[in-house]
C-alpha cells in the first residue's frame, strides 16, 4: 500500500544482502540479537522492516523507506550501526564487509509502466 509524505506518495522496497567478513559462518546462533538490532534501527530511522532472514553466513533484508533515503544511505545505517550496537551488547565481534547487493522491489513491472506511459499519449 502506498504511502506518503508532504510532497510524495511512493511505495518503495529493497532486498538487501550483506555478508559477514571473510564470509565466514559467523553469525551461527546470533539471528535473534541481529534481527531484534536491525528492528531497532529501521523503527528509529523510520524504515519499514518488512522481513529479515540471518543466514549462517550472510543477511537478507526486505526494507521500506521514504525515497528522501537512498539505498546506499539505509545500507549504511543498517551495517554500521548494527556492528557498532552488536558488538557493544555482545563479547562476540560482527565485521561486515564493505559490498553489499540492493535491489528495488516494486509491485509494477517495467512492461506495466512502459504501457502507462505509452497510453498517455493516446
Amino acid at each position: 500500500m502506498p504511502k506518503s509524505t508532504r510532497h510524495a506518495v511512493y511505495e518503495l522496497y529493497y532486498h538487501v544482502v550483506f555478508v559477514p567478513k571473510y564470509r565466514q559462518s559467523a553469525l551461527t546462533g546470533k539471528a535473534e540479537p541481529l534481527e531484534s538490532i536491525f528492528n531497532e534501527i529501521c523503527e528509529s530511522k523510520g524504515i519499514e522492516l518488512v522481513e529479515a532472514k540471518i543466514m549462517d553466513d550472510h543477511v537478507h533484508l526486505f526494507v521500506g523507506s521514504p525515497p528522501k533515503n537512498a539505498p546506499s544511505l539505509l545500507v549504511n545505517w543498517l551495517k554500521g550501526i548494527s556492528a557498532r550496537w552488536y558488538n557493544d551488547r555482545h563479547d562476540d565481534r560482527i565485521k561486515w564487509t564493505r559490498s553489499y547487493y540492493v535491489g528495488s522491489a516494486g509491485s509494477v513491472s517495467k512492461e506495466a509502466i512502459d504501457q502507462y506511459i505509452q497510453e498517455q499519449y493516446e
